[in-house]
């Protein structure tokens, strides 16, 4: 069976590079628009399977700026990889299995065995939402079910929704969602919140909030769009339904760091840590951005914001090797 890859593919080369990047979200693709810009011919290692990021799973975007009339996900992210490719930019569709950070070269080993090297890596593998892996949730996604409000909270105007979830995420889901929605259900499998006083608070004191307690969803329903969930008390076990228009899933997310660990420093969320509101990593070289940097606002214009920080922060260290390579050099002749 011939291997089939998405449109725009490139032949994998082997030679040194200027610099890699490990991510094809809105980070990851801006990453490469600026480091082509500026003639580095980056290659950007997309994912097999995740190549485009969480836009991939939506449909209409509306708060990217410069689509006044909304856009689909996808074909947000196939803009940006095409600006990225025209300038450039080299995409291969598959999976780092291993990297080597340490020392002025740097290894990508890619799931294929091609191995790749380069003087600079970015990191922008961006963060996974935690699901409640029940059934019909991935295929209701961006059909009533979502996992950011900030996103999709403007489709449920007038409506009822749910927002599962007992920590600050999901205290700032469901007030955040107020301004669109006339009736919001907290979902929470305990009656202890995780969140802080003063988000529990504000979220008690909103009149359009109610809480259910000791409940967990088991079930929702709807054949094209959520009409509904199915809860199992979490003391008695008895099964109940609410009628929803929405599910918003905020149990938390999770920074895709594995390949990582143990390499570059992490901080207490979990996140790669970086210096000040710079890109740079605990590696000389290595540089991180987007979501796998930010455990707050993970939205995709701070990630396109983070990726052109990463970008100029590798041209500015590959110049600085550049520099110091004809200095010697001249020291030398």
């Amino acid at each position: 069976m011939s291997e089939r890859h998405p449109p725009g593919t490139h032949l994998v080369r082997n030679d040194m590079r200027h610099v890699i990047i490990i991510g094809s979200g809105p980070a990851g693709y801006t990453a490469a628009i600026y480091a082509a810009r500026a003639n580095l011919e980056p290659l950007v290692i997309a994912s097999s399977v995740e190549f485009g990021g969480e836009l991939m799973k939506t449909t209409e975007v509306e708060n990217f700026p410069g689509f006044p009339e909304g856009v689909m996900g996808p074909d947000l992210m196939v803009k940006m990889q095409q600006q990225a490719e025209r300038f450039g930019a080299e995409i291969v569709y598959d999976d780092v299995v291993s990297l080597e950070l340490e020392g002025p070269v740097k290894s990508v080993t890619l799931g294929n065995g091609d191995r790749h090297e380069a003087h600079a890596v970015i990191f922008a593998t961006g963060s996974a939402y935690r699901k409640l892996g029940i059934a019909d949730e991935e295929r209701l996604s961006g059909y009533g079910v979502s996992w950011c409000a900030t996103c999709d909270g403007a489709f449920f105007r007038q409506k009822t929704v749910a927002v599962v979830g007992g920590g600050d995420s999901a205290m700032e889901e469901a007030t955040f969602l107020t301004r669109f929605a006339d009736k919001v259900y907290v979902i929470h499998r305990s009656e202890t919140l995780r969140a802080s006083a003063a988000m529990q608070d504000r979220a008690k004191n909103d009149p359009k909030i109610e809480f259910v307690f000791n409940k967990t969803v088991e079930h929702i329903y709807g054949s094209d769009l959520v009409t509904g969930v199915g809860l199992v008390d979490t003391v008695t076990g008895e099964e109940t339904t609410l009628d929803v228009s929405g599910l918003f899933i905020a149990i938390g997310a999770d920074p895709r760091t594995h390949l990582v660990h143990g390499i570059l420093d992490l901080n207490e969320h979990g996140t790669i840590a970086v210096e000040g509101r710079s890109s740079r990593t605990s590696v000389e070289g290595v540089f991180a951005a987007g979501d796998v940097v930010d455990p707050t606002y993970r939205q995709a214009i701070t990630a396109a914001g983070s990726g052109t920080v990463a970008a100029l922060d590798a041209q500015h260290y590959l110049e600085t090797l550049h520099d110091a390579a004809r200095e010697t050099a001249s020291a030398t002749a």
